[in-house]
């Protein structure tokens, strides 16, 4: 076995690759781990606090072992970041050449066949499109969207540019041997460990369960980074979903290919399609949001005009004589969506949830499965390899049974290592008495005024993170009216600008405000002086009329088993902990996390949640609160003129 006392030990192999770096008990103790799962290809459950070197606690022993392993984590980003950043450190380290690939969705590479014909269509690009599009390919290697930097990342020429399932024409398309996604595929297979996402990951699971063909190559090992995600991702992953948009993009698709030869039954079948998609809007709830398909007569009628009117579609599609292969691709896409669409809206409640997703740009509509845990255990036991899970948030004190229950692994063997700060005399909880409950009119303001005079006693920023997009409108008047709180620091509102570049902007500023929501909550990572408060407004449960939660309380109940306690509690505590995450990211920050919820305070459950906060010490009074940060201040202050 190997001996990561002398691996990670303060002269070790590590210390030598990477400067600063600073060994940590509890990563040598989790690497040991992943290697016990790794060579007894066993389940593990990993909760690393912040600090605790994680990344490198599974990727060292992941590259010795020999094993060839599959790395999923949460975001593209940190795709990126793994793959280019902590993977070359930790092979450095172990010395010797290692095969690593980097494996994203097809939507994040370049489609030659579908750029092709854009840049044939006058009006799909503009010419600055165009012009940045056409040198991108004349030089990439991989074809991967994230070394674009002259488009926007959610600029809408992506989806005319790349290709989804659907409408990849596969070995028929004229530019295969020359495919960015076949090309990185083929660089999976032959790697010994692969970065993947947990989309990408979930989708191949699904893939295998109905019998098709894998994408991921077949592996050893399965490390899941982030891997509190995965329940959630899962419950997509298991169910059925189509968009207005994916059937409007086909039934453009048929029209600029098909119209010519279609002839008038096709056309008028076409454009029935399309206004029924229409139609469905108009009889969609007006309220943006989440809302159950039982009930919704008018949605429900509407919906099976939508299918009678894509039946006859495909019907005069079937009728079309020597079809081509984007008339047979298209035809057969329209299909697949007409089946999900068939699967979404049958009133049948059996499978799981039926409810639509009405948003600003659109809607979806989906079948949502209430419980995915056999099904995740079968996809996980037909792989035959060992499963590393971690995250800094997944236990609620010692306990890891809410999430092993969603996965179905409750045999697996769990661990728990706190953060190594000093969260005790470097942090404190704030959780002022006598506030009005979150529901009551003046409740942000109120939150407010007791927590901004914090301001006056760090050089540092604060974020303030809110559950609903109301109250953060609410805090922005707030500040708004109240200029003279920010005392010349700067203030930046979720919205603004992209995420990234109001994150770049508060770092650099050193000393601003950020009012933001979920968003934000993690993934997150501002190190030193910039971020010394963050301000959560309230306890972040789940909205009680959300359709999903209202139906697995259900279930829950109809189980015997208590939704509050198994469900909602956990899944509030554990949100909680990634939104206090932001605050001590490094040994010598500090800061004030401050909570704003009396439920903290009057209901039995609030200890839960003070007790996953531990070893910060509780305080009630603001005078309490900024006497700690000052006490820092007084450092500062006293450093900068020795």
């Amino acid at each position: 076995m190997l001996d990561f006392d002398d691996i990670l030990a303060e002269d070790g192999a590590v210390a030598a690759a990477i400067e600063g770096y600073t060994p940590r008990a509890s990563q040598r103790l989790m690497a040991t781990a992943v290697a016990d799962a790794l060579h007894q290809t066993e389940h593990l459950v990993v909760e690393a606090g912040t600090g605790t070197g994680k990344t490198f606690a599974y990727l060292l022993p992941a590259l010795l072992s020999g094993a060839r392993t599959i790395v999923s984590t949460g975001t593209r980003a940190l795709q990126d970041q793994l793959y280019h950043r902590d993977l070359p450190t930790i092979a450095a380290a172990v010395g010797r050449p290692v095969k690593t690939a980097l494996l994203k969705g097809r939507a994040n590479y370049l489609c030659l066949q579908r750029l092709d014909s854009s840049l044939r269509d006058a009006a799909a690009l503009t010419s600055q499109e165009a012009s940045v599009l056409r040198a991108w390919r004349d030089t990439t290697d991989s074809g991967d969207r994230a070394e674009v930097s002259g488009i926007a990342e959610d600029a809408s020429v992506w989806s005319r540019v790349t290709s989804t399932a659907d409408n990849c024409l596969g070995q028929q398309c004229p530019f295969y041997e020359d495919c960015y996604v076949v090309k990185a595929r083929r660089r999976a297979q032959k790697a010994d460990l692969v970065v993947v996402n947990h989309h990408l990951l979930l989708a191949d699971l699904a893939f295998r369960e109905g019998g098709f063909v894998e994408f991921l190559p077949e592996a050893d090992a399965f490390v899941i980074d982030e891997a509190h995600q995965l329940p959630d991702i899962a419950l997509q992953f298991f169910g059925v979903s189509v968009s207005a948009r994916q059937l409007n993009d086909v039934f453009d698709e048929l029209d600029v290919s098909l119209r010519a030869v279609g002839g008038p039954p096709f056309v008028d079948a076409l454009q029935s399609a399309r206004t029924a998609v229409l139609q469905l809007r108009e009889q969609a709830p007006g309220e943006l949001g989440r809302h159950e398909l039982a009930g919704l007569v008018g949605v429900n009628a509407q919906l099976l005009t939508l299918r009678d009117t894509i039946q006859q579609l495909i019907g005069q599609l079937d009728d079309m004589p020597d079809l081509d292969a984007v008339g047979e691709q298209l035809l057969e896409r329209l299909v697949r969506l007409f089946d999900r669409l068939s699967i979404a809206s049958a009133e049948d409640d059996r499978e799981g949830l039926r409810w639509i997703d009405v948003s600003s740009r659109g809607l979806r509509v989906n079948m949502t499965p209430l419980d995915v845990s056999a099904r995740m255990r079968a996809a996980i036991d037909m792989t035959e390899a060992a499963w590393v899970m971690t995250s800094a948030t997944l236990a609620i004190g010692e306990d890891f049974t809410h999430f092993s229950d969603r996965l179905g692994i409750n045999d697996a063997r769990c661990l728990r290592f706190g953060t190594p700060f000093d969260l005790a005399n470097r942090g404190r909880l704030f959780v002022p008495r006598d506030l009005p409950q979150p529901a009551a009119p003046g409740y942000t303001a109120a939150l407010l005024e007791a927590t901004m005079p914090l301001l006056a006693h760090t050089t540092g920023g604060a974020f303030v993170l809110h559950t609903s997009y109301r109250a953060l409108n609410e805090s922005a008047r707030w500040f708004s009216d109240r200029p003279h709180v920010l005392d010349d620091r700067p203030l930046y509102v979720q919205g603004d600008a992209p995420r990234d570049q109001l994150l770049r902007a508060f770092r650099a500023d050193g000393n601003a405000v950020l009012l933001a929501t979920g968003t934000f909550w993690e993934g997150v990572d501002v190190r030193g002086g910039a971020l010394s408060i963050v301000v959560i407004d309230k306890l972040p449960f789940a909205a009680p009329d959300d359709p999903l939660l209202v139906a697995r309380s259900a279930w829950l109940r109809n189980e015997g088993r208590n939704p509050f306690m198994e469900h909602q509690l956990p899944q509030a505590v554990l949100a909680l902990k990634q939104g206090v995450g932001r605050l001590l990211r490094d040994s010598e920050d500090y800061g004030v996390i401050a909570i704003g919820d009396p439920r903290l305070h009057s209901k039995g459950y609030g200890k839960v949640f003070i007790q996953a906060l531990a070893p910060m010490p509780l305080v009630t009074t603001t005078a309490e609160a900024c006497a700690f940060l000052q006490s820092f201040a007084d450092v500062v202050a006293e450093e900068q003129t020795a």
